[in-house]
């Protein structure tokens, strides 16, 4: 192809010289034109979109779609690809995506992705909302019935939340042409389908294997955007990988139950072990730290504030096993309360936003060590008699350098030579104790007649 183009070059300038001036002209913006053609066709190269959104529909998923969107109309992509897949999540989190993509001038494409992946809860309103809606062979997309996020509901806020939620479901089903009746009972019935099953009875648009099949499979594909309606050139098109950053995985992580759950107790570990050993500063600040993250982190999850207040009773209980004599009953007390309140700690019927036994048993246990050696070794040591400075000269044994009286006189102890005086008459060589500390003088006493 090189030589091809050489020998073009070559006898482009030959030919060039035997034309004739209007032809010359001519001949040359052609021949420039079929070498700055590929360049400029790279320039202009047709580009999608294609993010990955894995696990719980939260926040932070909501805030990377949206900036996704964004970026995908500032470069002017042909469509917005999200490969979901999700158990489900918030549904504050879920309306603001759908409102995203129901206000995007670029086509937004959710592709339930890869094999094995489910499109559940949160997820189906994400995939009836989309432009186009598609999946991968061993999928299943369905059971959008809402659940108690928090607090249960009663029998008439449960009605309430699930006709809100089945006409929600059934306006965006009808808005992009697809099953409305089905997406209903998704959210009534808890109906659940394949990808085949999907497809068949119009709830997606496509089943494809991978990106690129999906992309040449929608490509001629008109969808009506907020702009009007466009036509979809997706085939061989420039994919354009955008991962979460460092910033949303992080905040990603710590939104896992579990992760929450452990921030919590590091937070409430370091604050006791800088409480109870001022100054060592690190454990406080760490602490803290955690604390702020479990804290933001139960923004995302459907906290039940009885389970966080026995969790806070079983620590309260551990710290007063060590100051009152209870023969155990405080700290079996702790240990069960503390069981309970993680069990609670989540309140919600979706798996994802439940603690594991197994977790919570090795977590309480070692809380429970944690707490009751920490707190032990600190209070003895407040319990302690100084044994510096001042104060730690009182019940210190010495022996008189000189007569003591009321007046005044001299005593050794541990080696240091004090002012001293006593009640009574106190003979040179007498082994004597202190009484009590004055300035620099010190009052004692004879050692077989302490009082």
């Amino acid at each position: 192809m090189k030589m091809k183009k050489k020998h073009f070059f070559i006898n482009g300038f030959i030919g060039l010289h035997s034309l004739k001036k209007s032809s010359r002209i001519f001949f040359l913006f052609a021949w420039i034109f079929t070498f700055l053609l590929p360049v400029f066709s790279e320039g202009q190269q047709r580009k999608v979109l294609a993010i990955t959104v894995s696990g719980p529909i939260s926040p932070v998923s909501s805030e990377f779609i949206g900036k996704s969107i964004r970026k995908a109309a500032e470069m002017k992509a042909e469509a917005l690809v999200i490969e979901l897949d999700t158990p489900g999540g918030l549904d504050t989190s879920m309306r603001s995506i759908v409102k995203d993509i129901i206000s995007s001038t670029v086509p937004v494409v959710v592709y339930v992705y890869p094999s094995g992946a489910r499109d559940a809860s949160a997820g189906v309103f994400i995939t009836l909302a989309a432009h186009v809606a598609a999946m991968a062979p061993g999928t299943n997309i369905g059971a959008a019935h809402p659940v108690s996020v928090g607090e249960k509901m009663d029998k008439t806020m449960a009605e309430k939340v699930t006709n809100d939620a089945a006409a929600y479901i059934r306006s965006l089903a009808e808005r992009s042409g697809r099953n409305a009746q089905w997406a209903e009972d998704a959210v009534r019935k808890s109906v659940s389908i394949t990808e085949k099953e999907a497809l068949k009875r119009n709830v997606i648009d496509i089943v494809s294997n991978d990106l690129n099949s999906l992309l040449k499979d929608i490509d001629g594909r008109k969808v009506m955007t907020v702009m009007g309606e466009k036509t979809l050139r997706t085939s061989n098109v420039l994919i354009v990988s955008e991962e979460m950053g460092v910033r949303y995985r992080i905040l990603n992580f710590i939104s896992d139950p579990s992760v929450a759950y452990m921030l919590m107790l590091l937070g409430f570990y370091g604050l006791f072990f800088e409480l109870t050993n001022p100054g060592v500063i690190f454990p406080g600040v760490a602490g803290a730290i955690c604390l702020i993250l479990a804290f933001y982190s139960f923004q995302t999850l459907p906290v039940n504030y009885a389970g966080l207040l026995l969790i806070i009773l079983g620590l309260v209980l551990f710290v007063l096993e060590v100051k009152v004599l209870s023969h155990g009953v405080l700290t079996i007390g702790g240990i069960v309360s503390m069981v309970i309140g993680s069990l609670m700690l989540f309140e919600s019927s979706e798996p994802m936003f439940k603690l594991s036994i197994y977790l919570i048993l090795p977590v309480v246990i070692f809380t429970a060590l944690f707490f009751s050696v920490t707190f032990s070794l600190a209070y003895r040591a407040y319990r302690q008699k100084p044994v510096t400075g001042g104060e730690g000269l009182v019940g210190q044994e010495g022996r008189a350098a000189s007569d003591i009286t009321a007046e005044g006189g001299i005593v050794r102890v541990r080696g240091e030579i004090w002012s001293a005086y006593s009640g009574e008459t106190i003979k040179k060589g007498e082994e004597v104790m202190v009484v009590s500390i004055s300035g620099l003088t010190i009052k004692v006493a004879r050692k077989e007649v302490q009082r």
